[in-house]
């Protein structure tokens, strides 16, 4: 006699008696190149079946934008900015100033219709610095983000209240050896 198990199907939900409660993870560093371990990150826990965003504020060039995600796999949604080229300047003309906002204001949309339970906004903490985002508008956004929703920021220049508000920080660094 073969004794079956029965799994749970990906739309069911766990009963637990405690609430689940997402994270708030800041991945930061002096340099801009570190986004490849955190992408690997967000690509193993989509291939585990969970919906995961990445949103990539400041990247363009590629006539992207919030109409057009790029879809990795069934569980992951790639959004870019649609913007002619890369930001790294608080100076914006008003197209790049819309669709920045148009992203921002996607964004806190899908993440409000618990489309997702991992979003990964990347760069966001240069779009604050920049004065582009309000720091107290993404604030906001983490109080109001369903409770079981992980959010990973990455970037430089992170602010302080994001940092206070972080369940895990890491910090990457370069080491020289002579």
């Amino acid at each position: 006699m073969v004794a079956q198990l029965e799994t749970p199907s990906a739309n069911s939900s766990l009963s637990l008696p405690y609430p689940i409660e997402g994270l708030v993870q800041v991945f930061t560093s002096s340099h801009r190149n570190f986004f490849t371990s955190v992408m690997g990150q967000a690509l193993r826990i989509a291939g585990q079946g969970t919906p995961v965003l990445i949103v990539q504020f400041l990247k363009g060039g590629i006539n992207q934008g919030q109409d057009q995600p790029i879809q990795l796999g069934q569980n992951l949604d790639w959004l870019r900015c649609d913007l002619p080229r890369c930001i790294d300047t608080p100076h914006l003309d008003e197209a790049e100033n819309q669709a920045l906002q148009k992203l921002w204001l996607h964004t806190q949309k899908v993440v409000y219709e618990n489309k997702y339970s991992l979003v990964l906004l990347d760069e966001l903490s240069l779009a604050i610095h920049f004065g582009l985002i309000s720091e107290g508008d993404v604030l906001a956004f983490l109080a109001k983000r369903p409770p079981h929703v992980d959010v990973i920021f990455t970037g430089t220049e992170m602010p302080q209240s994001i940092l206070d508000v972080a369940d895990q920080i890491t910090e990457i660094r370069r080491s020289h050896r002579p």
